[in-house]
């Protein structure tokens, strides 16, 4: 009635909680809140930030996860203190690799995969075998790419170049677009990755410089058809090829990123996958069926020559094809139980070749080929025992069928090998069980028994084929969560396990300088973590983590350790002698190889608007990784770690298009990844730089 109208004061909006994470992994779509497990998330936009990468990325993010470093396409990771061995053999992986539900390879090193047009990756930590089978005695990792969009056209592209100090420069590119088919119940989506690393190791008694250059060319493709709205088939095709010029080692006691050898090394890795999925509801029921096969062909050249010889190479061809189905059907814990049954068969076949090529020979060495043909039932039901507090038990009941052959045996030797190369059959009973509190909305306590193996094989021991037996891990894993990583306030998880392994399968150097695989005896891991992260203002977030691991041998198998190192020709009761100083030396050395004792991580990201459109956005990390072993014995007891690697990236834009600004390696430190460059010149000792100072300049845009 004749008053001016009043502004209402502005209505403050609480933020929302962010949506709880899903443990995809976990096979029963179970909630972060309800997994009785350490996991870490990487969502697909932070790994793409900066340029596409391959599992560096992951490594990078989590501190718990570590690779050894012979090339691309040639690595074997590990997880949690869990580490086997220096070489691409015979021995399948500690750490289980999948794309979506389908192992990317049973027994062959980590093909690198780029991590282009990702949902997100998940790394669950420790033994897996009930879930996962074999070959997931440190964990896994599972690749989540992003599923075609049905009805929807869109599309995203970047490109960058770099340079390297003291190398050459790169470049990058990378291309996703989305289409519907078959208007709004079928569609396409296909990635197209291609990058050439510049090279900065210099073989000057070759007269060439910067000679590792890396190129590598992959691509995506998945169509999604749906069939009905509760049933959808997913056709996934993928391949990727890595080939490196040379090697990407140094001599230890050189000049900086020079190397001696005065051969051209080098590898290709070819990898070829494919899978069909089937996934439906049958009443409250999931089932989801995945049929698919893989190819992995890699190619490895190394320094052979002798001293004061003429320059020879190793050459090592290691083909696998492998053919997997998993079909399970579960049900979420949304009342008061939950389950889940599968089924699962894998059939790889692995063929290891070798020859030794001189100036004006080629001279084949044994060979061998190894066939693994496993089934498994297993299950796990999750009971709620009372409001916060989850119970699950779980077990796998797996069979394995091994057999294999010698290749490029001597016929005069061919009598001997019978025995070793017969057909065996191994079953294995692989249980769990948790137990989770939960304190609360943020909080929950777990308490975790899992088991996992990997069978055994036939391994190259000078001009013999011989057997080595499966190996086995028990572990019991105590671990605490305050939120969820990412969001809130503020996150923290810790964890404390141990890890009891026996007949543990390990490399050495054999009588003739070759890399060969033998059960070494028990030992046992002592792993401990701390990871989270903090918002310490609006925009800016800062993430930590260390991991602590203790690892010994403890129920060694003297007399094969001492024939696996330098201590030969000793008389035949040496071992009977007691404690003598070399004994008690040798002891020293059995610590698991590959691992460090200490590691740590620290992070920041930090995002603010400028303007009306634009963003700011700014990530960094810092990664210490402390001092370990090459591998068990003198031989191959070589230090490698204890360096500091960083990186930052900058980028300024909108949500569709931006600049970006990158630099790894930013203190341009040398250090040393891996101790080993070449099996055959142990006594040249080596090591393996970080790439130097690498600044990238990058575009990316999406619609």
């Amino acid at each position: 009635e004749g008053r001016a109208p009043t502004t209402p004061p502005p209505v403050r909006i609480a933020p929302l909680e962010p949506a709880e994470i899903v443990v995809s992994a976990s096979k029963q779509d179970a909630m972060l809140s309800q997994f009785a497990g350490q996991v870490s998330f990487i969502t697909g936009e932070d790994i793409a930030r900066g340029g596409i990468g391959g599992t560096e990325r992951i490594s990078e993010r989590i501190a718990t996860v570590s690779s050894t470093h012979l090339g691309s396409g040639r690595n074997k990771l590990f997880i949690r203190g869990i580490a086997d061995s220096s070489f691409t053999g015979p021995t399948q992986a500690t750490v289980g690799q999948y794309l979506g539900d389908l192992r990317l390879s049973y027994n062959a090193p980590d093909p690198d995969l780029r991590l282009s047009d990702m949902e997100r990756v998940e790394v669950l930590e420790g033994p897996q075998g009930t879930l996962y089978g074999a070959g997931s005695l440190g964990g896994i990792i599972r690749l989540v790419p992003n599923a075609p969009e049905l009805g929807v056209v869109a599309g995203s592209a970047q490109i960058g170049g770099s340079l390297t100090q003291h190398g050459a420069g790169g470049a990058d590119a990378n291309a996703v677009v989305n289409l519907p088919l078959l208007g709004e119940s079928a569609a396409l989506r296909v990635s197209v990755d291609a990058a050439t690393q510049g090279g900065y190791i210099d073989k000057p008694l070759l007269g060439m410089e910067n000679v590792n250059r890396t190129n590598i060319l992959g691509g995506r493709a998945t169509v999604r058809v749906e069939l009905t709205p509760d049933w959808t088939v997913d056709l996934i095709g993928l391949a990727q090829t890595t080939e490196a010029d040379d090697s990407q080692y140094a001599d230890r006691d050189g000049l900086p990123l020079v190397q001696s050898s005065q051969v051209v090394e080098g590898s290709r890795a070819d990898y070829r996958h494919g899978q069909v999925v089937v996934s439906g509801w049958l009443g409250d029921i999931r089932l989801r069926s995945t049929t698919g096969v893989a190819s992995q062909e890699l190619r490895e050249r190394y320094d052979a020559t002798l001293p004061e010889g003429a320059p020879r190479l190793f050459v090592q061809a290691n083909n696998t094809e492998m053919v997997a189905n998993e079909t399970r059907i579960w049900q979420p814990l949304t009342g008061r139980i939950g389950w889940l049954a599968g089924f699962a068969f894998t059939h790889n076949t692995t063929r290891l070749t070798r020859s030794l090529e001189g100036a004006a020979l080629t001279e084949s060495t044994t060979g061998v080929s190894n066939t693994v043909d496993e089934a498994a039932l297993y299950g796990e039901v999750r009971l709620a025992l009372r409001e916060g507090l989850i119970a699950s038990v779980g077990g796998r009941l797996a069979h394995s069928r091994l057999g294999g052959a010698a290749e490029d045996v001597a016929e005069v030797l061919s009598i001997r090998l019978g025995d070793a190369t017969a057909s065996r059959s191994e079953t294995a009973f692989l249980p769990s069980a948790s137990l989770l509190a939960r304190l609360g909305t943020k909080d929950s306590l777990f308490v975790r028994y899992q088991e996992s193996f990997r069978p055994g094989g036939l391994a190259i021991e000078g001009p013999f084929v011989r057997q080595f037996a499966n190996d086995h891990t028990s572990t019991f894993e105590l671990g605490a969560r305050h939120g969820q990583s990412g969001s809130g306030k503020f996150d923290l998880a810790a964890s404390l396990s141990y890890t009891r392994w026996t007949d543990i399968q390990a490399d050495f150097i054999d009588s003739a300088g070759f890399p060969t695989t033998a059960n070494i005896g028990d030992g046992h891991v002592w792993s401990a973590s701390l990871s989270g992260g903090v918002e310490l203002a609006a925009g800016l977030r800062i993430e930590a983590g260390l991991v602590f691991n203790e690892s010994e041998i403890d129920n060694s198998d003297l007399a094969q350790l001492l024939r696996m190192t330098a201590l030969k020709g000793l008389p035949a009761d040496y071992l009977d002698q007691g404690n003598t100083p070399q004994v008690e030396a040798l002891r020293e050395l059995t610590q698991v190889p590959n691992i460090a004792r200490f590691a740590g991580r620290l992070g920041f990201d930090y995002r603010r608007p400028i303007g009306s459109r634009l963003e700011l956005g700014a990530r960094g990390w810092a990664n210490y990784v402390g001092k370990s072993r090459l591998g068990v014995g003198p031989e191959l007891g070589d230090l490698q770690g204890d360096y500091l690697d960083s990186g930052a990236t900058l980028r300024i834009g909108t949500r569709t298009s931006g600049l970006t600004l990158s630099v790894t390696n930013i203190a341009d430190i040398e250090g040393n990844r891996f101790a080993l460059g070449t099996p055959f010149a142990v006594g040249r000792e080596q090591v393996t730089p970080l790439r130097p100072r690498t600044i990238r300049l990058g575009f990316d845009a999406a619609f």
